[in-house]
């Protein structure tokens, strides 16, 4: 009787993972223990989780382990996003420390979810198989589906994760049968087998179809147009700290998977995939951009921000190559400071005991907290591109990627649409330095850790702007190898 072989357990490929979901167990188990009344020690313990996930995946680059048959792949492009993903969850749990008690959500099942959130973003960068991909999709959205309803006792809340999962299902079905598709016609979820597979003979109609609902599904969960429509809902609905991580570490997942992908099995169909892009790049930023002026919700606002941001981020996969995606990379590091800053210095404003979330409430705050205003500002320039913040070299590189590759016309699109932009952003400085408040305006939320927050933000897109060459030096060194 033959014996079938197990394949060996290489846990080593899943460390930095591994951290975040011990990590997540125990803030479960420390929830049920006293004090019962606060729940600062379980927001600590996935604090303290998610830098020691962060110190693992650091201190493990320039290494590279596959694991579980090839299907995940721990290198230094999986490391990269670690980083990025780590920040973005450290940068959430510090906002979120005062943030919850004080709007009355404050639980441990919180803390879990976003440690299993993250969990799922990483698996996503690492992953090298569409049934991995899926799996840490699924992962990642189910933890944000019930976040997004933390606020049980309001309507709006409730609303935005009902809406976020039946789309995100709808948006998932597409995916597993786009992957369906891929394996019918190749006979392998393998990204290299895949390729393997298609190297050398014409591609199916079957494969260029399930490409197609492939890149429906990522659509989705990085909010490009027209699979946008659940964001601003979304993000005016869930808890600010909510709408933070899915603007931040869900996006910067996603596009880890997509970049892998563009650069292995879907590399053969680059001239279909590039047309594509080139069209949702466009259309994304424009649209993002011009709804964004007719917002005075902030968070609304930041949604649609979120949007033109993924079109801009798209022009550097449309220009492809390593250098296109190397300025992907830093893209997204930049701007995991920024959108984080922004939604965490909206996070910290409060009037008359509620989120203040109108622009009319910043009206005077210059005045009333100008340190809390010239954060918000600092976020808000980087968010428009002015230099020498980490806004304004990251579209250098991505639109500069665009260029060299012969993309002049979507080039000039994206500057014009950045121009666009200044409006919506600006108009937010313009109330908060010379505008006075029409009764009781935005007054700030005392909390140390939202600062902290608001601080290392503010640290980070300085730095980024001020020497960004070694940062893009090691995007550039991170991203080179999947497309030799």
């Amino acid at each position: 009787m033959d014996v079938i072989a197990a394949p060996p357990l290489a846990l080593g490929v899943l460390a930095p993972v591994l951290v975040i979901v011990v990590a997540g167990l125990l803030a479960l188990a420390l929830d049920l223990l006293p004090p019962r009344t606060s729940k600062e020690h379980v927001g600590s313990v996935a604090l303290a989780g998610v830098v020691a996930a962060l110190l693992v995946s650091v201190l493990r680059w320039g290494t590279e382990e596959r694991g579980f048959s090839g299907m995940l792949v721990l290198d230094n492009y999986a490391l990269f996003f670690n980083v990025v993903i780590c920040y973005a969850a450290a940068l959430v749990l510090l906002l979120s420390l005062d943030y919850l008690r004080r709007t009355g959500a404050e639980s441990g099942e919180y803390y879990g979810l976003v440690l299993f959130s993250t969990s799922g973003m990483m698996l996503l960068a690492a992953a090298n198989d569409l049934i991995v991909v899926f799996l840490a999709i699924e992962l990642m959205s189910l933890s944000l589906y019930v976040m997004a309803g933390i606020f049980k006792t309001r309507l709006a809340s409730s609303e935005a994760s009902m809406k976020y999962f039946l789309l995100g299902a709808f948006a998932s079905s597409f995916l597993l049968y786009g992957i369906a598709l891929i394996y019918g016609a190749t006979g392998s979820t393998n990204f290299e087998r895949i390729a393997a597979a298609l190297a050398g003979r014409p591609h199916s109609s079957m494969f260029l179809a399930g490409v197609g609902l492939l890149l429906v599904g990522f659509g989705f969960k990085i909010s490009a147009v027209p699979f946008h429509m659940w964001a601003p809902d979304v993000y005016e609905g869930a808890p600010t700290s909510v709408s933070a991580l899915i603007a931040t570490g869900s996006k910067a997942a996603a596009f880890a998977a997509l970049i892998r992908l563009l650069g292995g099995p879907l590399r053969v169909a680059q001239p279909d995939v590039t047309a594509v892009l080139w069209v949702l790049a466009a259309v994304t930023m424009t649209v993002g951009n011009v709804v964004a002026v007719a917002q005075s919700n902030l968070k609304r606002m930041l949604a649609y921000s979120s949007v033109a941001h993924a079109g801009y981020m798209l022009v550097g996969l449309v220009a492809g190559g390593a250098v296109g995606a190397g300025a992907v990379l830093f893209y997204l590091l930049a701007y995991v400071f920024t959108t984080a800053g922004a939604f965490g210095a909206i996070l910290l404003c409060e009037r008359g005991r509620a989120e203040a979330v109108d622009v009319g409430d910043y009206a005077g705050l210059a005045r009333r907290h100008p340190l809390l205003a010239a954060a918000l500002t600092l976020f808000l320039l980087s968010l428009i591109g002015i230099p020498p913040l980490s806004g304004f070299f990251a579209k250098f590189y991505v639109f500069g990627s665009a260029v060299r590759a012969g993309y002049l016309w979507l080039a000039v699109i994206a500057v014009l649409n950045s121009a666009v932009a200044a409006y919506y952003y600006l108009r937010v400085i313009v109330y908060m330095y010379m505008r006075e408040a029409d009764g009781e305006g935005a007054v700030y939320a005392p909390s140390f850790a939202g600062g902290l927050a608001l601080v290392i933000a503010a640290v980070g897109i300085v730095l980024l702007g001020v020497m960004p060459a070694p940062f893009v030096d090691l995007a550039q060194a991170a991203v080179s190898p999947l497309f030799r």
